[in-house]
């Protein structure tokens, strides 16, 4: 019961973190989300053998953590969640790539720097979006893609997804909260009860969704989902996101790290 309490407690803190009040934060919504697409392409256009290329762009997400003053820990614990799947995806390119190549003078075969470059695409792009919801907000979010004349069918499914997940764990919790409370001497749930919490919850979901439905046409709801409206766009904004798009394209046109490098070493003629 405390894991899933605890799990609700995590998906609400990026929507606490983006009620904050930083340079960051009163951002214009759309300018943070065009600059988060621009971070994206930039860094997933980078060749799978490219590692020292994307380090400069680390830079963004230190900047943007420093300046909206957001907890590292949260973040990082949603990054190693993903961790997993990007480590099933990559950890067999050392066995199939063997060529040798010299990175920082040290040999290594071609599949464990591809390994290496995806670790750290992987790391960087989801960086990118679990800062731009835990500054901007989904709510801000979601008004941001209307903005871009996103379907608004697109954008009320991932709108309602993110908000309602919460109320299906709580169903959850509740659920097993009754169980416990008839089985208190027993440790989890017996496999003979699955099928029928399962049920249960099911019923208990779509009444639930029902319920908030009826609500929410009750408030005027007619298929669009109102998120309030925004500040136009200053100048300011827009130097935000000049500055950070010239930037991107500077660090993927020049390898900074190797002209750094090469300056130090005195290679440039």
């Amino acid at each position: 019961m405390s894991n899933i309490m605890n799990s609700l407690y995590n998906m609400r803190i990026l929507d606490d973190l983006a009620r904050k009040e930083t340079a960051i934060h009163q951002i214009h919504p759309l300018v943070k989300l065009l600059t988060t697409v621009s971070y994206l392409t930039v860094v997933v256009s980078f060749g799978k053998y490219d590692v020292s290329g994307l380090l400069p762009l680390l830079i963004y997400p230190s900047m943007v953590f420093a300046l909206a003053e957001l907890p590292v820990k949260p973040i990082v614990a949603r990054i190693l969640l993903v961790s997993p799947f990007i480590i099933g995806i990559g950890i067999l390119n050392p066995f199939f790539d063997h060529q040798i190549v010299l990175l920082g003078g040290i040999e290594l075969s071609r599949g464990w720097v591809t390994f290496l470059s995806l670790l750290v695409k992987s790391g960087l792009t989801v960086t990118a979006a679990l800062l731009l919801i835990a500054t901007t907000g989904m709510d801000r979010l979601a008004g941001a893609l209307r903005m871009l004349k996103i379907p608004r069918i697109f954008v009320l499914q991932l709108l309602l997804t993110y908000r309602y997940i919460s109320v299906l764990m709580e169903e959850v919790a509740r659920t097993l909260r009754a169980y416990s409370l008839r089985a208190p001497e027993q440790k989890g749930v017996h496999r003979s009860a699955w099928g029928s919490l399962a049920g249960q919850l099911i019923l208990r979901t779509f009444d639930r969704a029902q319920r908030i439905y009826e609500a929410m046409c009750l408030r005027g709801f007619t298929g669009e989902y109102h998120t309030g409206g925004f500040k136009g766009i200053k100048v300011w904004d827009l130097a935000y996101l000049a500055g950070w798009v010239l930037f991107f394209a500077v660090a993927r046109i020049y390898n900074i790290p190797l002209l750094i490098g090469s300056l130090i070493t005195g290679v440039i003629r």
